[in-house]
């Protein structure tokens, strides 16, 4: 575990990940039982991954899936293992076939609306960041003050993978961006460069930026009951963004960069259709038929 924590440290995963990768490994070697780690088989990861299928979703196992191979290819990496047994694990397809859930762009819009409280306006830019620039709750959690190029109108994000990505701020955010940096709290560290700060004088934890969306959507749905069996999150903020870019015709391939993905496949999720736009096409087909 220390190899797998030095391995992901220099290979630069994020602190998030480190901790959800070891979670996820230290439960796996439970579940050996005692056998040595570089004698486990193909047979010992999908065992595991099967009776953690019955309390978990397939998100949830093919991330599972990813920490043990993550795990074994830093094993190899130290010479530590000759093989990795989770490589010729498949990924479940249901979670790629599954379609994402997002709110529609007046919806998204009309969420903004139930946003209160004393800190309202750094709330708002909060939401804005993931419902229109597609952030993920990671990524906002990471903002540093240098990140705002306030004068091009940008936002440099650190992504997956600790890839940076350039982000043109929408118009409407960039006034609740200002007023988050002109009222932002001064950290109890000089050295604090964080753009949203917490009334403890810290960077706002990932734990209360997903609190303040649950708050936000919560209230939402007690004024909107049609969407009050949506499962909304954070991460359905990012599916909203993707959705409302590729419905107003914007390319494909340049989605894919302002999510920040790393293959096209990934951003193709996201070309669904909805209701209005079948019932469109059924409306084209009557107007063009004769009898």
């Amino acid at each position: 575990m220390d190899a797998f924590i030095l391995w992901m440290k220099q290979a630069g995963y994020t602190e998030t990940t480190r901790k959800e990768y070891m979670r996820e490994v230290q439960s796996y070697l439970v579940s050996l039982d005692g056998r040595e780690v570089h004698k486990a088989t193909k047979m010992n990861v999908i065992s595991f991954l099967v009776g953690k299928q019955s309390t978990t979703g397939e998100h949830t196992r093919n991330r599972t899936l990813s920490a043990i191979r993550t795990f074994y290819a830093a094993l190899i990496d130290f010479e530590l293992a000759e093989r990795n047994p989770a490589n010729d694990v498949k990924k479940s397809k249901t979670e790629k076939n599954k379609k994402p859930v997002y709110l529609e762009e007046q919806d998204l819009a009309n969420a903004l609306q139930f946003i209160n409280g004393r800190y309202k306006e750094r709330n708002i830019a909060i939401f804005m960041l993931m419902g229109y620039c597609g952030l993920r709750v990671g990524e906002v959690h990471r903002l540093n003050l240098s990140h705002f190029r306030k004068l091009k109108g940008t936002l440099e994000v650190l992504g997956k993978g600790r890839k940076w990505n350039e982000i043109p701020v929408p118009e409407l955010l960039l006034p609740y961006l200002a007023k988050v940096e002109e009222e932002r709290i001064h950290p109890y560290s000089t050295r604090e460069e964080a753009f949203f700060v917490s009334q403890k004088k810290q960077r706002l934890s990932i734990r209360q930026i997903q609190k303040i969306a649950g708050l936000t959507f919560a209230s939402f749905k007690k004024h909107h009951p049609h969407l009050s069996d949506m499962d909304l999150s954070c991460h359905k903020l990012r599916h909203s963004f993707a959705t409302m870019l590729l419905n107003n015709g914007v390319d494909v391939r340049i989605v894919k960069e302002l999510m920040g993905h790393a293959s096209i496949e990934t951003t193709m999720i996201y070309t669904h259709v909805n209701d209005d736009q079948k019932k469109q096409a059924m409306a084209t087909m009557n107007r063009n038929v004769r009898f």
